[in-house]
């Protein structure tokens, strides 16, 4: 049996259970057994997909497969369901940690703990900022460029589904970065029946967890509209030293249905962040030898790593109302207006690596404090002499988003049209002020500047104030064809119309006013295959283009106009197969990326022009993943996956090496058992060889020189195992998390500082415990 349902994702039990998932919209309940379609569930069979549909057979290896691919998909995919997010991974978990089961997908950050700090993803090497992330279908990021914080927005109690789609999907694939791959999360589903669940949990670095979910169920009064309202609440004192976090989270959707052939959802999550974390993070081998790997901050106000000396405080807010409908037989229209905002509070010591690391020599607790001591000085008059002070700075980073998505899918049959436009807009507003931490008066510390127009000075404890602004068009169209029974051929094509704007008192870098933008445009053609032969196989092939724009930093220069940069592109070329058979779930792909115009700067021949960024160099990434899970008999399973992946430097005169943050291999495995009241999985990560800096000051003329500063960076590849328990009794749940099982202190980052003493290293968190109950009526 196999089961496509749009717009939505199904988990259902008794025996043969099934995942559905859509990529158009939020998933849906947990049932056994399925009951019957309503209308809307018949709205959602003709509804309009966010790339490509989803279709799982319903099979015992698919019922408990931590991660499956659709039969329907287009490319390389890991569909990972709500069972899985509950049941093997710890509640206070990012995305990131979610989207890590996947094939090529790797991670760093979360030094702090699972959801404790941030953490960052690479799909197949693709940086955050080069792939996607959406939420209902919204691609959402910060507006300088579009990367991600993975754990201010949607922490796990907002998530019903994720998907990482390993490609840039195809024309209807909306968002910035079309080029690296997606991971989509969907909100947490409304269910038919009314329902209630509390959790509390409770583990390492004193780290606890209430969270609260309710369901209205369908409501006859409203004509069966159905609500769930989350709230979540998250306090640790953190794995790192004087580094306490805290977390605020509510959640709230409404499903209206409009009549039988339309429905209204209305959502809305705010989050709360506050927490104690140097704003350039990370540890230097000289504090870890004298405090320790998990050392960040300390209780000493005389030093930059005061724990109160840095402090953030982080709100964000997301919005949207969908309206779908069936306008005419077999034709649908859909309209999704969203907003969001982020808002980035922070107080941040200048340089927390002197610390501990302020000379070669200094090892001793009087030659640090001395050290220390000699770092502690601030400027309190414009061009004044320095006195006894604690340097910092103030930040602020926020911004709100604006925008509207709509499409209609008109079938005519032997094929299908699907036409549509995405339309949004930004507000940022961004500074740093220089600070004495200690009195909190500015501190004038920076050079002086004048404009060279006006000739006024720049206050020299700003380092920059600027109001910035985004326009960004895309308008997309999808020709569904269906030549043969099983058969799907997809050409599309998408225009993107892309916009900066930079209207600054004192801009970025310059530090000095400037009205300037930028406008950027593609066309990108895509084409599709799917061939199902049968119920259980089917093959697939991807072509497509991908588009990155350039960084707001492009316009942070004294004369933009004579930068030359253009966007980013991509030619992807993927193929795959998926097979559902009774017990085993496998697929597996092959692709080819060229990606070219690396964005550089470098600084002119001529000084009066200064920094000028231009497009220098490309990269090849090519390899191949699988994934499989083999169902054994009462409740058991095993299940791998696993990738290598060439992410290469492909420049004239340079070697060919790998890129920074870009594992060699992945692999994971393990095994997970679903009967009666129990549950239990045992997982592990497998992390390969990477490098942690750009290769591209690597080249054949002086690669004796700079091979082996390329090589010092090397990590040889690691693991991470989570081991996950629970049992249920009646309406009570209890469970234990394990994580990183086997206690790996692994380097998983390094950021380069301004010699190899002041870089700055994150390692793999230690093992950590969690014991959670959950109550279910």
């Amino acid at each position: 049996m196999t089961i496509s349902i749009r717009a939505r994702t199904r988990l259902l039990g008794a025996g043969a259970c099934v995942l559905v998932a859509m990529l158009a919209g939020p998933a849906f309940a947990e049932t056994a057994p399925a009951p019957a379609a309503s209308d809307a569930d018949k709205t959602d069979q003709t509804g309009i997909a966010e790339g490509s549909d989803i279709v799982v057979t319903a099979t015992r290896a698919n019922e408990i497969a931590p991660v499956t691919a659709s039969l329907k998909t287009t490319q390389p995919q890991s569909i990972i369901s709500r069972s899985f997010i509950e049941d093997s991974l710890p509640a206070t978990s990012d995305f990131n940690q979610i989207a890590l089961i996947s094939p090529s997908v790797s991670g760093y950050g979360n030094a702090n703990g699972n959801g404790l700090s941030e953490s960052k993803a690479q799909i197949r090497g693709f940086q955050d900022g080069e792939y996607n992330v959406t939420y209902d279908g919204v691609p959402f990021g910060d507006t300088n460029d579009p990367t991600h914080h993975s754990n201010t927005f949607f922490p796990s109690n907002t998530i019903e589904t994720l998907i990482v789609d390993r490609g840039p999907g195809n024309a209807s694939q909306l968002g910035q970065a079309t080029f690296g791959g997606n991971i989509n999360l969907f909100s947490r589903a409304t269910r038919e029946d009314p329902s209630v669940e509390l959790k509390g949990s409770y583990g390492s670095f004193d780290t606890y967890l209430l969270r609260g979910l309710v369901q209205s169920g369908a409501i006859k009064a409203l004509g069966g509209a159905e609500i769930v309202l989350s709230g979540q609440h998250i306090h640790s004192s953190g794995a790192r030293t004087y580094s306490p976090f805290d977390s605020n989270n509510v959640f709230g959707k409404i499903m209206i249905p409009i009549g039988p052939d339309a429905k209204l959802t209305i959502l809305g999550t705010y989050n709360e962040n506050d927490f104690n974390q140097p704003d350039k993070d990370g540890v230097t081998l000289g504090q870890s030898a004298l405090y320790g790997k998990y050392f960040s901050l300390n209780n000493d106000p005389n030093t930059q790593n005061y724990y109160k000396y840095n402090h953030t405080h982080k709100t964000t807010d997301f919005e949207i109302v969908k309206f779908e409908a069936n306008i005419a037989p077999n034709s649908t229209f859909e309209n999704r207006a969203y907003t969001y905002s982020y808002d980035n509070e922070t107080l941040s010591g200048n340089d927390v690596t002197i610390y501990g690391t302020a000379t070669p020599t200094a090892t001793t607790a009087a030659q640090i404090a001395a050290a220390v001591t000699k770092a502690n000085v601030v400027t309190l008059t414009q061009g004044g002499t320095t006195s006894f002070g604690v340097p910092g700075y103030t930040k602020t980073n926020k911004y709100r988003m604006y925008g509207d998505i709509a499409k209609t899918r008109i079938d005519f049959g032997f094929g299908a049209i699907t036409a549509g436009a995405w339309l949004e807009w930004s507000d940022t507003y961004r500074q740093q002020r220089d600070v004495d931490l200690v009195t909190g008066a500015p501190n004038y510390l920076e050079k002086a500047v004048k404009n060279p127009v006006t000739g006024e000075a720049t206050p020299r404890n700003i380092k920059f104030d600027q109001n910035s602004h985004t326009n960004h068009t895309e308008e997309f169209v999808e020709l569904e064809l269906r030549p043969l029974p099983g058969m799907t051929i997809t050409p599309g094509f998408k225009h993107v119309d892309f916009n900066r704007k930079i209207d600054a008192n004192y801009n970025q870098t310059t530090r000095y006013a400037q009205r300037t933008s930028s406008d950027y445009q593609a066309n990108l053609p895509f084409a599709t295959v799917n061939y199902a032969l049968n119920e259980k196989f089917a093959a697939y092939f991807q072509y497509a283009r991908g588009f990155l724009a350039p960084a707001l930093s492009v316009l942070h220069v004294d004369h933009p106009g004579f930068s030359t940069v253009a966007p980013e592109r991509s030619t992807n070329y993927q193929a795959g197969a998926v097979y559902h058979g009774g017990n085993l779930s496998i697929d597996a792909d092959v692709y080819k990326i060229d990606f070219s115009n690396k964005f550089a700067s470098f600084a002119s021949p001529d000084p009066t022009i200064g920094t000028v960024f231009v497009n220098q160099g490309s990269v090849q990434y090519k390899g191949v993943e699988g994934q499989i899970t083999y169902a054994l008999p009462h409740g058991l399973a095993v299940f791998a996956n696993g990738s290598r992946n060439y992410a290469k430097t492909d420049n004239p005169g340079a070697p060919h090496l790998q890129v920074a943050n870009a594992p060699e291999f992945t692999a994971a495995g393990g095994i997970l058992y679903k009967r009666g009241p129990i549950r239990f999985s045992l997982i592990d990560k497998y992390t390969g060889q990477q490098w942690f800096t750009d290769p591209s000051a690597v080249t054949t003329s002086n690669i004796a020189t700079t091979l082996p500063t390329y090589n010092f960076y090397r990590s040889k590849g690691y693991n991470t195992t989570i081991l996950s328990a629970r049992y249920e009794v009646g309406p009570v749940q209890f469970g234990i998390e394990v994580n990183n099982l086997f206690d790996s202190r692994q380097v998983t980052n390094i950021n380069t500082g301004k010699s190899v003493a002041y870089d700055q290293y994150t390692y793999a968190t230690g093992r950590a415990f969690t014991g959670d109950v959950t109550v279910r009526f």
